[in-house]
């Protein structure tokens, strides 16, 4: 149709505003990219600009410019007369996950960002050239026939509550799933926070060369670690349970022994001064004591489960030979750690738990502070430990195994030794895994 020489102005024409806003309102309703956008064309003679209204009230706050010469050029109008409305040639997303436009090429959908929830989740999808054709909100019981129904595709997710799981539901897809820290996704974020934000920001991170991405578990890894969360909690629980009955003890003029593994002796002053305490309090602290005993129980019961299956994972095997790594750690590194490829050296791996110094430099001036403390907590604080009991060890055996800790605790606080010893054994354990070795004592830079 030829362009009009004369713009029809809204005033002049209200039923003609209406019907183009509605027209526009239906597509963004499909999660279509609407057509009006600012046009640069010389030719027209007048633009107005006005918010676009839905029923008498704005649309999602959306200002458009309308050039009413663009819309007699799309069928909208003539010149002279308004004739019936047209459909604007716009994206639409057909069952295979494939979209294509009235008389144009099919676009393949590509990309797409999943972000996650309890029972409502969005996606954000884009074809090679970062169009989006695909924008929409799903129930749980959607997901798998939405992602069924598609050609496989790249999937990004955020690392978070149930990630793992649904990686595996949509990697047995056939689609190529990638789990990201969110921290890395949250840059990408443009304004405002809602589930569609965020899915598109997780839809940008995916496709950045750079991104660094969190490996896809399996159900093993993840029931082992379930294991290791569940015996940390059990144990913060006996250390609560332990200090409450010191405290509650106190207060009678009683003064437990510090440290959970005095137990034994502190039922034994129990015991001594049962006859000077009140009947209720014996009934109060015989309940904490009741506590602390079962927790005791369960805590050995979780440890059993974690240590038959250090027994008969190969790599834990191979860890639990490092000085100050025993199967707790072992296992627990084995299990977190699905490909030891992820990272190109030790010293990656030790960075990535966080056993490496702050930086703040700048400048050129190098300026290093205390460990980032950055990553996977439960392991550093486990091989902390570990590094600890190397330097009581030396402290009061000794021997030639230990002689580079003992030449460091000469001029460095114990703590210090502590965190320098478990940056080694993290650098050897990476490189266990990665060559598939055991530890070799004699070796430069055995601990």
């Amino acid at each position: 149709m030829a362009r009009p020489t004369s713009a029809v102005r809204p005033d002049a024409r209200p039923d003609l505003y209406t019907r183009v806003t509605n027209a526009i309102v239906a597509d963004l309703d499909r999660g279509v990219r609407p057509w009006t956008q600012p046009w640069s064309n010389k030719t027209a003679t007048s633009s107005v600009s006005r918010p676009l209204r839905h029923n008498g009230q704005p649309y999602n706050g959306i200002n458009v410019v309308l050039l009413w010469s663009e819309a007699a050029a799309r069928g909208f109008i003539e010149p002279t007369w308004m004739m019936g409305w047209t459909a604007p040639a716009t994206a639409d997303v057909n069952s295979e996950g494939a979209s294509h436009r009235a008389g144009g090429p099919t676009m393949q959908l590509t990309t797409i960002g999943f972000d996650l929830g309890k029972n409502v989740f969005q996606v954000h999808g884009v074809t090679a050239d970062g169009q989006v054709i695909v924008r929409k909100k799903l129930g749980r019981a959607e997901v798998l026939p939405f992602f069924r129904s598609l050609d496989p595709c790249l999937v990004g997710m955020e690392a978070c509550f149930s990630a793992h799981h649904w990686g595996r539901e949509l990697a047995a897809l056939g689609h190529q799933v990638k789990l990201m820290p969110p921290s890395y996704v949250k840059p990408y974020v443009k304004r405002g926070k809602n589930d569609a934000v965020d899915a598109e920001a997780i839809c940008e991170a995916v496709s950045r060369p750079t991104m660094r991405y969190v490996p896809l578990k399996s159900a093993e890894q993840q029931s082992v670690l379930m294991l290791h969360r569940i015996r940390d909690q059990l144990v913060r629980q006996r250390t609560s349970l332990y200090n409450a009955l010191r405290a509650h003890l106190s207060e009678v003029g009683i003064i437990a022994p510090p440290g959970v593994k005095r137990v034994p002796e502190l039922l034994q002053v129990v015991e001594a001064e049962r006859d000077r305490l009140p009947a209720l309090m014996l009934c109060a602290l015989e309940v904490l004591l009741r506590q602390l005993q079962e927790v005791k129980d369960r805590i050995r019961e979780v440890e059993q489960h974690i240590f038959g299956w250090a027994k008969t994972n190969d790599a834990a095997r191979r860890l639990a030979t490092i000085p100050g790594v025993g199967p707790v750690t072992a296992a627990a590194i084995a299990a977190t750690v699905t490909d030891p490829s992820h990272f190109k050296s030790g010293r990656q791996f030790a960075a990535w738990i966080g056993l490496v110094p702050r930086q703040n430099s700048s400048g050129g001036k190098d300026r290093l502070g205390s460990i980032s403390k950055m990553g996977d907590r439960y392991l550093r604080r486990l091989l902390v430990v570990g590094a600890t009991s190397i330097i009581r060890y030396a402290r009061t055996r000794g021997g030639p195994r230990q002689a580079w800790a003992m030449a460091l605790l000469e001029r460095r606080p114990a703590r210090l030794v502590s965190v320098a010893l478990a940056n080694k054994a993290a650098r050897i354990a990476w490189a266990i895994l990665t060559r598939g070795e055991v530890y070799r004592p004699g070796v430069a830079g055995a601990l």
